[in-house]
């Protein structure tokens, strides 16, 4: 594969999370579907242990990877670690849009993620989260 098929294919799997997102939320804004996947991914992120944030990076798209490592200090944790805390990082991803549910967009990113990622790694991911956030995840 050429460079420019990669980039290609890196930037078609990406648009395909994004519009599932963006389908998941019934909403017609791509631009909104892709921060609400942004947004949960970056606080997915911080709320994992770095081995485990590590792991789920390598499941992503490349063009998603590199989105989701931007601006990350493993050896930073968030403020909160509870529910609310998570919840209020996705709506700051999301710009404090009020017309924006971030507990619906935790859920339709985590219902993506076990639709994309291995039925393994979905599981380690979901244990390695704060049990507050646990019912986020699909059953």
């Amino acid at each position: 594969m050429t460079l420019s098929q990669d980039i290609a294919y890196s930037a078609r799997a990406s648009e395909e999370w994004v519009e599932d997102v963006r389908s998941r939320l019934d909403w017609h804004d791509r631009d909104r579907a892709y921060l609400a996947l942004l947004a949960t991914l970056h606080a997915l992120r911080d709320y994992l242990p770095r081995e485990e944030a590590v792991y789920v990076g390598a499941q992503l798209p490349p063009l998603l990877r590199g989105l989701y490592y931007e601006g990350w200090h493993p050896a930073a944790r968030p403020p909160g670690r509870g529910r609310s805390a998570f919840l209020e990082r996705i709506h700051d991803g999301m710009h404090r849009d009020v017309a924006v549910d971030p507990e619906t967009v935790a859920h339709a990113v985590f219902a993506l993620l076990a639709t994309r990622l291995p039925a393994a790694e979905l599981e380690d991911a979901k244990a390695a989260t704060p049990s507050a956030i646990h019912n986020l995840w699909p059953s």
